[in-house]
């Protein structure tokens, strides 16, 4: 996400011909059956296919407990997200944001009349949902982001996207955390990236050999995590006991972590072995193949078997049956070892 989580419309684009709306519009089908689940509190997936204005217009979105039904959004909180775009554009788009407000007042009695649903936590799917969930979350952040970006290389046009997205925060003052693989250390395109963030002091940056999914905190109150492999589909938390959880998750990798400008994991300490190797030797152990460690460490399966075959030198090896016994006997997953490239910070 994740810092692209980590974005869409909800759903599927089946969007008909025969149903076609401006952004302002609402039929009556659509208006009807938006009635309904906003008195019964859900509506099943099935019923509102013939109103896909619904999901293009993001009044309803999946139930976290059964796939199979809807949940609806509260008008005022639909509205708001539809005026948010309009108020940077508010002296042409005025008039629409208007139209809005008339089309959102004659359900604002009718969800005062049921069960509204909690919006601790929001099922967000596609990646442009998601991006949008993320922007406007990152547009209201004042104090702290916290991200956590697991895997090695990124994509360049991702990190303009980021950089553009970024610096406005910056220039207000906010804070940035963010936590990479060691891996990412051999990235010229991430390290053009934090050339240019962290040179305003308000961007720190550590690596550490393994991570948990893709993470994005905002000011302490939202957190967005992937929830599917493809990142797809993402999870918005606003509960304020699962945020706290996330940040002391952050907060027990940030410790442990490498600051990217001070030494590097992957120096060889007096042992012969380095950081990076150390980790995959624990994995090792483990019974990992070298599939697995690869892709849990964030590199290729080509760069994981030469760190290997350097593990297997340092210790005197001769086979991969050897080499985990040796790694047992060496005592280097003991806690004894400590990595050359700069201290850890406390």
């Amino acid at each position: 996400m994740f810092r692209t989580l980590g974005g869409g419309e909800l759903g599927t684009k089946e969007t008909q011909a025969a149903h076609p709306h401006a952004i302002t519009e609402l039929c009556d089908e659509g208006a009807r059956l938006y009635t309904g689940a906003l008195r019964a509190g859900r509506i099943a997936r099935a019923e509102v296919e013939s109103a896909p204005c619904l999901l293009e217009f993001a009044l309803l979105h999946p139930d976290p407990d059964d796939a199979t039904w809807l949940r609806p959004v509260p008008p005022s909180i639909a509205l708001a997200q539809r005026l948010h775009p309009l108020e940077r554009e508010i002296t042409d788009r005025r008039r629409q944001s208007l139209h809005l407000a008339e089309v959102f007042e004659p359900f604002m009695n009718v969800s005062a009349e049921g069960t509204t649903p909690t919006h601790a936590i929001t099922v967000l799917e596609g990646r442009d949902r998601i991006n949008e969930a993320l922007n406007g979350a990152t547009s209201e952040c004042h104090t702290e982001v916290l991200t956590v970006q697991p895997g090695g290389r990124r994509r360049e046009g991702n990190l303009l996207k980021g950089l553009d997205r970024d610096r406005p925060l910056i220039e207000r003052g906010v804070r940035f955390r963010t936590l990479y693989q060691h891996t990412a250390r051999h990235s010229p395109e991430t390290l053009a990236y934090v050339d240019q963030m962290i040179s305003s002091g308000k961007v720190e940056i550590r690596t550490i050999d393994e991570l948990v999914e893709r993470l994005i905190i905002c000011d302490e109150t939202v957190a967005f995590i992937p929830i599917r492999e493809d990142r797809q589909v993402a999870l918005e938390l606003r509960h304020p006991g699962l945020v706290r959880y996330l940040i002391k998750v952050f907060e027990f990798m940030w410790v442990r972590a490498v600051p990217l400008k001070v030494g590097t994991p992957y120096e060889t300490a007096p042992d012969g072995i380095t950081d990076i190797q150390h980790s995959i030797a624990k994995l090792l152990i483990e019974g990992h193949v070298d599939e697995a460690i690869a892709r849990r460490l964030g590199m290729n399966v080509r760069t994981c078997r030469a760190h290997i075959a350097k593990l297997a030198t340092a210790l005197g090896s001769g086979s991969r049956a050897q080499l985990g016994f040796l790694i047992a006997q060496s005592g280097i997953l003991n806690g004894d070892h400590r990595p050359s490239g700069g201290e850890r910070p406390a």
